[in-house]
């Protein structure tokens, strides 16, 4: 976490990345053991190129038990990472197809003294994603512990994360207080269409049988 970005900002074709811890259940406790690369690349050959040969790849994958990598192409996003949106330009992809996979990706910076107001309701939210049907994965990172924080979701459908996230008590009940209480100084949403999923996440594979 502490010497990769270095190596990554000269990395050929690699225009946006964050490194990402993982908490326990979308809590406070971290877990160690789990990280997270979030990368936008040019084009996929310069990610290929990446994953190819590049010795910081490399070494991820002599220390790791279990790898999970996703392509994925963006099909919306709005707000800010860093004062920019990098999901912003356009694809070749096509749209996602009615009932195909999607991924979603949100994140915010937490303002300081809006932080307990936040960490009071992510045990409701993370008790209905768990609930939530046509969920195939859900991780909750952190760019930094407590007040920048990240959530990374896979789905059977839009229909399906649509439900929860617009239909859903729990979710739709913080959404309107994050508005109402102004808890984010910076955040951003998107969603992407699933284009591959390679390896495994606690032992399976995701989207095994849906792509």
């Amino acid at each position: 976490m502490g010497t990769a970005p270095r190596q990554l900002q000269r990395v050929p074709g690699l225009r946006f990345f964050k490194m990402l811890g993982s908490g326990f259940d979308f809590g406070l406790k971290p877990n160690f053991r789990r990280y997270a690369l979030m990368a936008v690349w040019e084009t996929a050959a310069d990610a290929d190129a990446f994953r190819a040969s590049h010795p910081l790849w490399q070494a991820y994958q002599q220390h790791s038990t279990e790898q999970w990598t996703m392509s994925l192409a963006p099909l919306k996003a709005h707000g800010r990472w860093d004062g920019r949106n990098p999901f912003d330009y356009q694809t070749a992809e096509p749209a996602a197809a009615p009932d195909g996979p999607v991924a979603v990706l949100t994140r915010a910076s937490i303002k300081l003294w809006k932080a307990p107001q936040f960490w009071r309701a992510v045990p409701a939210t993370s008790a209905a994603f768990a609930r939530a049907e046509g969920v195939r994965a859900a991780i909750g990172l952190g760019e930094i512990p407590i007040v920048r924080q990240a959530t990374f979701s896979v789905w059977e459908s839009a229909g399906a994360m649509q439900q929860y996230a617009y239909r859903g008590a729990a979710h739709k009940g913080v959404i309107q207080r994050t508005r109402q209480e102004q808890w984010y100084g910076e955040e951003l949403f998107a969603r992407f269409r699933v284009l591959s999923s390679e390896g495994t996440l606690d032992g399976r594979n995701p989207l095994e049988g849906l792509l």
